[in-house]
């Protein structure tokens, strides 16, 4: 069974993302970038049941700048087997809406014919969590979305995913769309001889022209601002003090 992971470059979650003075976006210079980690966790995952014995294959897809290559390197420095680069902007600060994105991944996946695609729930830098459920909507393949624990078995998927008030788990044909949540598992650090292969593993190179798919975004960004600092807290002398102010503050 092949297992396709597709796997965005975004910020490095331990940094702190600047806005621009003009508040045009923000601001990527000289800021580390690495692999989203709900992706990694989609990788991971990926990798886990191919050492199961259940897939056979594992390629990795990245969709964005030239230096998502990185990103690519990566996932097989873990343990994915080849990866495809599609370019589809020159600007890092241009981020590849997610509409785009899910079209480009189907043509991939007319050409690459995985039984299985898992990737994370959303990206951390825009928080969209839309390109699965895009994808699976295009393909009309069915979909788990916020896995929590996947268990693949014949034609069939078993993904128990948390909803509100507990657990709820499905079963899904394949071919389908898998999306990864946090508890999903931990992703493994790559060693160092891993990371030394993954430099001759397969990587093609390809364009979003090269699938038909318009890139060019639906939405403008009108302004970006950080968000309020943390306002001080107050001290309160009793409990009837405290709720006097939770209603002031229309908390309760």
């Amino acid at each position: 069974m092949k297992v396709l992971v597709p796997v965005k470059r975004v910020i490095d979650y331990n940094v702190k993302a600047r806005v621009k003075a003009d508040g045009s976006g923000v601001d990527l210079a000289n800021v580390k970038m690495s692999m989203n980690p709900f992706d990694e966790i989609a990788v991971e995952e990926a990798i886990r049941l191919k050492e199961k014995g259940v897939a056979t294959e594992i390629v990795v897809v990245s969709i964005g700048v030239k230096q998502a290559a990185e990103t690519i390197r990566t996932a097989l420095a873990m343990g994915a087997d080849r990866g495809i680069l599609v370019q589809a902007s020159d600007n890092v600060n241009t981020d590849v809406e997610p509409l785009a994105v899910a079209k480009i991944l189907q043509a991939v996946i007319a050409e690459e014919a995985p039984q299985l695609v898992i990737l994370g729930k959303q990206a951390i830098d825009n928080d969209m969590n839309a390109t699965g459920q895009m994808l699976a909507a295009l393909l009309g393949w069915g979909q788990a979305t916020q896995a929590g624990k996947i268990e693949v078995a014949a034609d069939t998927a078993t993904v128990t995913r948390e909803v509100d008030g507990g657990l709820q788990t499905v079963s899904i044909k394949l071919p389908a769309i898998v999306t990864a949540d946090l508890r999903l598992n931990e992703p493994r650090y790559a060693s160092l001889p891993n990371i030394m292969k993954a430099k001759k593993k397969e990587l093609a190179e390809k364009t979003a022209a090269d699938y038909g798919v318009d890139v060019s975004p639906r939405l403008t960004i009108v302004r970006t601002t950080e968000p309020e600092g943390r306002k001080a807290g107050i001290k309160v002398a009793s409990v009837d003090e405290l709720v006097s102010k939770l209603k002031a503050a229309g908390v309760i």
